[in-house]
């Protein structure tokens, strides 16, 4: 495309937009005659009508229309380009929001962006610790955090942390009462902490997986947590066998207060993944956020 050709275009958009050739030729600072002479010139090339004339108004005809929609759509995007160019500068500055789970956003997300931070004092992060699976897009958040499975497909995610594996735990005086199940299967003889799933409501079905061989068993106890946090809790103090992310109990099984079974029945699995719409454009401060939370070996 010639570089002219874009003054043509532009031209015709105006005009189109203001249906006035007056109006028009005011906004583009040129003469009546001169963009008349110019909207000519880009029908003749195209060798289509695009406007139609009267003495009192000016309307795109469908050819016209449908150009008129192209360019609306392509010059946004030029100028979403040219303003994220414009907050380029030597330290990114802007607000980013990140929605996530508490546990993540104490865990994973504050470690690397307390760093960040410091060196760049002009970003701001705005986190939301939210426990339920939150539309980032309705929310008006830049990106959310989500297990790499629960991701969506037209989502970019960006791998935040390691696998993650689930560990079945429970108290040494619960032990002392009852004896560790060897198989998902003894579960049925014990006390369980259930966990109420926040989005749907219903109780989570515990995952086991061994040897290829996928099993979902439903629990029975007498508690039931909408948090890992919690869970953990009750069965320090002894009221049943918790099932959590290996994260939530890893000290306390670390330091002997709880003590982990059916290990090998808990394969890890994709851990926690930042994730964003493809089609957003980024901001200097986004991406740096961005990098600062990317997983490394």
């Amino acid at each position: 495309m010639r570089r002219q050709d874009f003054g043509e275009l532009n031209a015709f958009v105006v005009v189109a937009q203001e249906r006035n050739f007056t109006r028009a030729a005011a906004k583009l600072a040129t003469s009546q005659s001169t963009l008349s002479q110019t909207i000519r010139r880009l029908e003749a090339r195209l060798g289509l009508r695009l406007l139609t004339r009267t003495t009192r108004s000016v309307a795109a005809t469908e050819a016209g229309e449908r150009l008129l929609e192209t360019l609306l759509s392509a010059f946004g995007s030029i100028d979403s380009t040219l303003a994220a160019l414009t907050e380029m500068r030597e330290k990114p500055a802007g607000i980013v929001r990140i929605n996530a789970t508490e546990q993540v956003a104490e865990t994973v997300l504050w470690p690397a962006l307390r760093r960040l931070l410091l060196e760049y004092p002009d970003i701001h992060v705005e986190l939301t610790a939210e426990s339920g699976l939150t539309d980032i897009v309705a929310g008006r958040y830049d990106a959310g955090v989500r297990l790499g499975e629960l991701v969506e497909q037209d989502m970019i995610a960006v791998r935040i942390g390691p696998q993650m594996r689930m560990a079945a735990v429970a108290s040494p005086a619960y032990f002392a009462r009852r004896p560790p199940p060897l198989t998902p299967h003894d579960l049925a003889d014990h006390d369980c902490l259930n966990l109420r799933l926040p989005t749907l409501g219903g109780l989570y079905a515990w995952e086991f997986e061994k040897d290829g061989h996928q099993l979902n068993v439903r629990v029975k106890g007498p508690l039931i947590f909408n948090g890992g946090r919690m869970l953990v809790a009750a069965a320090l103090d002894g009221f049943g066998i918790a099932y959590v992310t290996e994260d939530y109990a890893q000290q306390s099984v670390s330091d002997g207060r709880l003590i982990r079974v059916l290990e090998d029945w808990s394969p890890p699995f994709a851990g926690f993944h930042l994730y964003y719409p493809s089609r957003r454009q980024l901001s200097p401060a986004f991406v740096l956020v961005v990098d600062a939370l990317r997983y490394r070996d």
